[in-house]
């Protein structure tokens, strides 16, 4: 790959730390004798169609790193999967500015578009090294022990769930926390980080990997009011009944240009399963919340380790290009096999995690389906870090 210039843009929905790792790879191509002009594209690769670029050389150090700890995506973010109409016209744009390095950050769908770039690239024959750089706080990448932006999303969930089981005390009742989750239990699994005594909240957990009955939840909520005379449920907005159906999609047929149904936005399952309860389990004071885009790029509230390895994989995605020459590929994160935390980056073929899913290990499932294991809790602390109150949390509760 001879010296170029590079191209850098955002995706999907936005987290707490993605600039993390678009500043990781900026600094560090600022830093690579082989890199050129370094463009930043507004709103993916629609920015790219309408050559909508901002020059991130520019950018003092003190900018971007006010960036980085900013959520959200600073270059703005787009849905769009790109046809092969778009790919040619994509090409005509690169070529223009002599862009080499193309780096797309963003989850499943975001790889597949960076998949599509690439093997239209090479039935183009034109030379560009096109790597994809892992974000999603729905933690569903395939290949990847855990995702840059889920430990925040995750320390969020936690965080919420906790103050309202604080709620729940007070005022007893049903609670119901509708949180993100396409396919995916993950993040709805971390509101049981907030619990640390057995009557803590939430006692109910409901994911997408297991399917969801009204009978079997009614039944679960009776029990847990019999015995705590109260109730904190978490479930994905992703639950589906026994023939994969979500149950959401009853209300809507909204997809974007992936084929997804759009699952957030809306409080429709809340109230759904709020009124079914009511009504079902003769329980007077039952509510419902839905987490919807709060958990994405809430202020002040990321996660230590997520910060440094969303900074990480933007650094090693330039080092692979750059410096190891590879032409395209995935930064995927590994944990090693030790006891103390850690990890390793490694690059993987952009097929491997480009469109499909991953889901939750059944080892991080209860039997009964209702809710998680100690397996999972050892899973996701370290990535979410110790949570607010502390040892004040036994004082609040009582």
């Amino acid at each position: 790959m001879k010296k170029g210039n590079m191209l850098i843009a955002q995706s999907g929905g936005p987290s707490m730390v993605i600039n993390q790792s678009l500043v990781g790879a900026v600094l560090a191509a600022r830093a690579n004798r082989k890199v050129g002009k370094i463009y930043g594209s507004l709103h993916g690769i629609q920015g790219i169609l309408d050559e909508q670029f901002i020059d991130l050389r520019k950018e003092s150090a003190r900018t971007l790193e006010a960036v980085a700890a900013t959520p959200s995506s600073a270059l703005g973010s787009v849905r769009r999967k790109p046809t092969h109409e778009d790919c040619i016209a994509i090409f005509a744009v690169l070529k223009k500015r002599d862009i080499r390095y193309f780096f797309y950050i963003g989850g499943n769908d975001s790889a597949e578009t960076a998949y599509i770039i690439n093997e239209e690239a090479v039935k183009a024959e034109y030379g560009i090294s096109c790597v994809h750089i892992p974000k999603t706080i729905d933690n569903d990448l395939r290949e990847n022990d855990h995702t840059p932006g889920y430990g925040s999303a995750a320390r969020f969930v936690a965080c919420a769930v906790r103050g309202d089981d604080l709620d729940n005390r007070a005022l007893g009742g049903v609670k119901i926390d509708v949180i993100m989750g396409r396919n995916a239990g993950f993040l709805t699994a971390a509101a049981a980080l907030a619990r640390v005594d057995e009557d803590d909240g939430p006692h109910l957990i409901y994911l997408p990997e297991r399917p969801f009955s009204i009978d079997r939840f009614i039944k679960d909520v009776k029990g847990c009011m019999k015995k705590y005379g109260r109730c904190v449920v978490a479930v994905s907005e992703g639950i589906c009944d026994k023939d994969g159906t979500p149950i959401i999609a009853k209300f809507t047929q909204e997809t974007d240009s992936h084929g997804n149904v759009q699952l957030s936005g809306t409080g429709a399952l809340g109230d759904l399963l709020a009124k079914t309860v009511k009504e079902r389990a003769a329980i007077k004071r039952v509510r419902a919340d839905t987490f919807g885009y709060l958990q994405r790029s809430f202020p002040g509230i990321a996660s230590e380790v997520d910060s440094k390895e969303a900074r990480a994989v933007g650094v090693a995605a330039v080092q692979a290009a750059v410096d190891d020459d590879i032409s395209r590929g995935s930064v995927v994160i590994r944990r090693k096999p030790t006891k103390k935390y850690g990890i390793k980056l490694e690059v993987v073929p952009l097929r491997k995690v480009a469109r499909e899913t991953r889901s939750m290990p059944d080892a991080f499932i209860n039997r009964a389906g209702n809710h998680v294991t100690q397996a999972f809790l050892d899973y996701a602390r370290p990535l979410v870090g110790a949570l607010p109150l502390g040892d004040r949390f036994e004082q609040l509760k009582h």
